[in-house]
């Protein structure tokens, strides 16, 4: 069976004023996989001092040591949602990707990294990680500095990264910034075969070999869907590993989702 990781740091998120709760693409990549019941491989860097809020994760993952943990700020009012960066991360190194990361993704056959901003995984990064294997990036990685205070993605973005990049996930906000719409014409201004583009309530639109279909999501009443995208893009990647077509994997993502978020408040 082919295999998906994920890659990328965890966060400590403060939601509306509670306390700090575990973060970032691994940790909802978890909890999809946990819900598919789908094999992965996950790998995050965090603290010393932050390493048994791993145990959240419920899926065991390959940790590396880092100076600082990723800590933001998300507040929610009404629909609208605003983010600060507290406290950067470490970026994922070429030497990462050599060592231990490196060991840690032998036999898989695509790659997520889930950036949170551009700092993440620089280019020569995402090149190792892709000797051998595909890769999806997270847009957040182009277009979200990584600079303390509101997060504002913006468009000094370098268009090099996505030589190195198979499929890109990308959401509604993050298209505007790169100057793409919902259609195939527009994705494909990007060069790449393979784009999946959120729209949070209104679903998805999936492009592949020149072709872009909407995917419809069901409605579901919750009042924070943060990492729903994350959460959406690890089902799809591995609904693409077993083989089913873009159009297919997005219909089968959105459920799941719908299914997790279904539960969100529980937690």
């Amino acid at each position: 069976m082919r295999r998906l990781g994920v890659v990328g740091l965890v966060t400590l998120d403060r939601v509306d004023g509670g306390l700090p709760r575990l973060g970032g693409a691994p940790y909802y990549a978890a909890r999809m996989l946990r819900l598919l019941g789908h094999p992965g491989v996950l790998a995050t860097k965090i603290a010393d001092e932050d390493r048994p809020r791993l145990s959240a994760l419920g899926l065991p993952a390959a940790v590396g040591a880092a100076e600082r943990t990723v800590v933001f700020r998300i507040d929610h009012e009404g629909d609208r949602r605003t983010m600060t960066l507290e406290e950067r991360g470490d970026a994922w190194t070429p030497e990462d990707a050599d060592g231990w990361l490196g060991k840690a993704l032998h036999g898989v056959d695509l790659v997520h990294a889930g950036a949170l901003t551009r700092a993440d995984f620089p280019v020569e990064t995402l090149a190792r990680l892709r000797h051998g294997r595909r890769v999806s990036l997270d847009a957040q990685g182009l277009v979200r500095p990584a600079e303390l205070g509101p997060v504002h993605p913006d468009d000094d973005w370098d268009r090099d990264v996505l030589a190195q990049v198979d499929v890109l996930k990308v959401s509604a906000d993050e298209a505007a910034v790169l100057g793409v719409e919902p259609d195939a014409r527009s994705l494909a201004s990007l060069g790449l075969r393979e784009v999946v583009l959120t729209l949070g309530r209104d679903g998805a639109v999936v492009y592949a070999e020149g072709v872009a279909e909407h995917v419809p999501a069901r409605p579901v009443e919750t009042g924070d869907a943060t990492g729903a995208g994350d959460a959406f893009m690890t089902a799809y990647l591995s609904f693409r590993l077993r083989r089913h077509s873009p159009r297919s994997a997005g219909r089968l993502a959105a459920e799941a989702v719908h299914a997790l978020l279904s539960g969100w408040r529980g937690r």
